[in-house]
């Protein structure tokens, strides 16, 4: 299998700045997946961490958040912790027409900041049903 990189994306947010505006429900509903504000229950840094990786994600797309909406990026963590993320609707359509099948991403936190790796694979690797992962 043949696997390029079609585009790599980093962002650091302030998580302090993150989790004040988590305090506005509006925003909450606007950014997360309901997946997302489950896993973040136990854990509000993460909100934070999806910020940033849902950032990163808009800039392997060269686009920002236009033609797609910050819940169509889906940042989770598997059973080990280990993030990966899933695409939906605008966000979906973007990374298919790039030819991005596959997004690895990293996250590392200080007391301060979140911050997020991400890069956009091609290749002949098909999408999952959930999306790209």
């Amino acid at each position: 299998m043949s696997v390029s990189i079609v585009g790599i994306g980093v962002d650091s947010v302030e998580i302090g700045r993150v989790r004040k505006a988590c305090e506005r429900e509006h925003f909450v509903k606007r950014i997360f997946t309901e997946a997302e504000i489950r896993q973040f229950d136990s854990r509000k840094i993460r909100a934070a961490s999806n910020f940033a990786g849902k950032e990163a994600v808009s800039k392997v797309f060269g686009t920002g958040f236009s033609g797609c909406q910050p819940a169509e990026i889906e940042v989770l963590r598997d059973e080990k912790g280990a993030p990966y993320v899933n695409l939906y609707g605008g966000a979906r359509q973007i990374a298919s027409q790039q030819g991005i099948k596959e997004l690895k991403i990293s996250i590392t936190n200080t007391v301060d900041t979140a911050t997020a790796f991400v890069i956009g694979c091609g290749g002949s690797q098909e999408f999952s049903e959930e999306g790209v992962q």
